[in-house]
C-alpha cells in the first residue's frame, strides 16, 4: 500500500490528486503545520531527514520531492498514462514544466510570502517602520516584477493548447497546479490572465481533484480568485 505523508496546505495535495487520477489505493498520514510558524512538525523528520512534505513510502521505497514522486509513480504505475509519448516535442515540454514548476515558478512566490510575513512580523516598535520599508521595497523592486514576468509567460504558454504539455491533460498540469494556486493566494493572479484562470477552473472540476480534496480535508489554496 502506498503511504503519503501529507502536510496540510502543501505540495503533497498534488500527490494525492495524481494517485486519484491513476486509480491507485493509498493511505494518508496527516501532519498539521504549526499555527504560528506555519512550519511542518518535527515528526516528519522521522520519515525523511529534512522533515518536509510530501514523502511517499511504497513498500521499501521512500521518495521525497513532489517532482520526483510524480516521476516515480508514473514510471512504476502509470503504464503510459498522463505523460506524452517519449521523444516527442510534447515530452520535452512535459519535462520542462515538471522542473519549471519548482525551479522557476515557486521561488518568487516563496519570496513574496516571506516579505509579506516580514511586514507583519512581531518586532520592537521602533524597528517596525524599517522592517516594513525593507519588505515593501524588496517586493516592489524585485519580487513583484518577477511574478509579473512569470505570470505573463505562463499565460502565454497555457494559451497554446489549454494545457502545459500538449493538447491533453498530463501530470505536468498536476505539477503546475501548486504554483498557480499559490499565485492566486499571494502572487497577483486574477482576471487579467483568463487563460490561467480557465486552467484552474478545469483542473478544479476534475473528479480526481475533488476526490483528493475529500480524502485530505481542507486545502486553503483552492479558494477562487477575485474576478
Amino acid at each position: 500500500m502506498i503511504v503519503v505523508h501529507h502536510l496540510n496546505n502543501s505540495r503533497s495535495q498534488r500527490v494525492l490528486w495524481l494517485l486519484e487520477e491513476l486509480g491507485l489505493p493509498y493511505e494518508i498520514v496527516r501532519y498539521q503545520r504549526d499555527p504560528k510558524t506555519m512550519l511542518a512538525p518535527k515528526a516528519l523528520r522521522e520519515v525523511h531527514p529534512l522533515g518536509k512534505s510530501p514523502v511517499v513510502v511504497d513498500g521499501d521505497v521512500t521518495v521525497a520531492e513532489s517532482g520526483a514522486i510524480v516521476t516515480y509513480l508514473l514510471d512504476r504505475y502509470g503504464e503510459g498514462r498522463l505523460r506524452p509519448s517519449p521523444g516527442t516535442a510534447d515530452a520535452r515540454r512535459f519535462d520542462y514544466f515538471m522542473h519549471y514548476a519548482e525551479g522557476s515558478a515557486m521561488p518568487p512566490l516563496l519570496l513574496k510570502l516571506v516579505f509579506l510575513r516580514m511586514e507583519s512580523a512581531p518586532v520592537p516598535f521602533f524597528a517596525k517602520p524599517i522592517a516594513r520599508m525593507l519588505a515593501r521595497g524588496a517586493q516592489k523592486s524585485f519580487v513583484d516584477p518577477q511574478l509579473t514576468l512569470h505570470l505573463d509567460y505562463m499565460e502565454s504558454e497555457i494559451g497554446k493548447t489549454g494545457w502545459f504539455a500538449g493538447d491533453a491533460f498530463t501530470a505536468a498540469d498536476i505539477q503546475m497546479s501548486f504554483p498557480l494556486e499559490a499565485a492566486v493566494s499571494r502572487g497577483g493572479l486574477d482576471a487579467t490572465r483568463p487563460g490561467l484562470l480557465g486552467f484552474l477552473e478545469r483542473i478544479h472540476a476534475r473528479p480526481a481533484y475533488r476526490a483528493a480534496l475529500e480524502r485530505a480535508g481542507d486545502y486553503d489554496l483552492v479558494a477562487k480568485p477575485a474576478r
